[in-house]
């Protein structure tokens, strides 16, 4: 099992007794190994001090056995429920408080635990918690490379097959395949896949009675996940021809892209990244058609810590990785976004995305 020392440091930081982890990445981290968060509660207390304990579901005990956690483990059963192995949980513990992931907890297991003892503090501990996964370790970059070049090589893959006349699903479709086509262990996300007038929404669906047409804007916004790490990637193409107007807001984007990297570095703040990307944006024709903060954290999951907005003042640090994405979306039109994963490094920063921003037409 890993070392849990960072947690009981975060307990000790934090004023608690303890600490407790529900899968999730954090979890994840912890313990190496993936679990799914279902109805049945799951979670791991490592104290400030002394051994840690589990509750776990009784059928997850064999997956459980290949973590070596070396605690205490109560197991339940869904015949008998799960109320008296929380009772068994907190009397063999012994603590008087206990933080946990705000963001990731569900109610139904924090309030387990205070039928289980009553005058048991419970606190937000998500910021700390979650803030040991910030500066990401040689190992994690690894990880996240290898899910972006399986990401890349997918997209090099779709682009190859993309025709005028295809629906939207159909591309969607194809790049999902091609994700495992290449080795991923799943999506990263529902990938966005969008054309026409679609692309102007950040969030599009893909849409099965859409069929891409010459003079489209195409997005595709998608990652793979592997070894527990996300990609998130975006790219903007088009299809057959490009407009002057579709080529001057591809190039404002792009341009506000690459200001993100120029200002990048160790000391500045996630509100000067913002600003500088945004600024571009700003100045240019088609600043009413901004809609989004410049980026953020990127990691076990796909939207973390550190967001790239103003008013955000985190300080940038080696280690560091963000989603560098601006875009341009004017509802009815379209919308171009160019989203790189850029790592914070001693001098500066490195972008561990590669796939080519010069405006491309594909289709056929």
């Amino acid at each position: 099992m890993s070392s849990l020392s960072d947690y009981r440091q975060v307990a000790r930081d934090l004023s608690v007794d303890a600490v407790a982890l529900v899968p999730g990445p954090n979890f994840n981290r912890a313990f190496k190994k993936p679990f799914m968060s279902h109805e049945r509660p799951f979670l791991a207390v490592i104290p400030a001090n002394g051994p840690a304990a589990a509750l776990v579901p009784n059928l997850e005990l064999g997956s459980w056995a290949l973590v070596g956690f070396e605690g205490e483990v109560f197991d339940w059963r869904d015949q008998d429920g799960y109320h008296a192995a929380f009772s068994a949980l907190t009397k063999h513990l012994n603590i008087r408080s206990l933080a946990v992931e705000g963001q990731v907890m569900r109610f139904f297991v924090s309030d387990a635990l205070k039928k289980a003892q009553p005058d048991l503090e419970i606190i937000d501990g998500e910021k700390a918690i979650s803030g040991l996964r910030v500066i990401k370790t040689e190992e994690d970059i690894a990880a996240l490379q290898v899910a972006i070049d399986i990401s890349e090589r997918a997209l090099a893959r779709v682009l190859e097959g993309v025709e005028i006349g295809q629906t939207e699903k159909q591309i969607e479709q194809a790049l999902v395949q091609a994700l495992f086509a290449e080795s991923a262990d799943d999506q990263a996300f529902t990938p966005i896949v969008a054309a026409g007038d679609n692309t102007a929404r950040p969030h599009a669906k893909a849409r099965t009675d859409y069929r891409v047409k010459k003079g489209d804007a195409l997005l595709f916004d998608f990652g793979a996940r592997k070894n527990g790490f996300a990609a998130d990637i975006t790219r903007t193409f088009f299809v057959g021809d490009v407009s002057d107007e579709g080529r001057a807001v591809y190039e404002t984007v792009l341009a506000a892209n690459l200001k993100g990297f120029d200002v990048t570095k160790p000391g500045v703040t996630a509100h000067d990244i913002d600003d500088a990307v945004t600024g571009v944006l700003e100045a240019s024709p088609f600043a009413d058609r901004i809609r989004t903060k410049t980026g953020h954290g990127l990691g076990r999951e796909v939207h973390e810590a550190p967001y790239i907005m103003r008013g955000n003042t985190e300080v940038m640090r080696e280690g560091m990785v963000w989603t560098n994405e601006p875009g341009l979306y004017q509802l009815d039109n379209f919308g171009v976004r160019i989203e790189d994963d850029v790592l914070v490094t001693e001098t500066g920063c490195r972008s561990l995305t590669s796939f080519p921003k010069t405006l491309t037409i594909v289709g056929r």
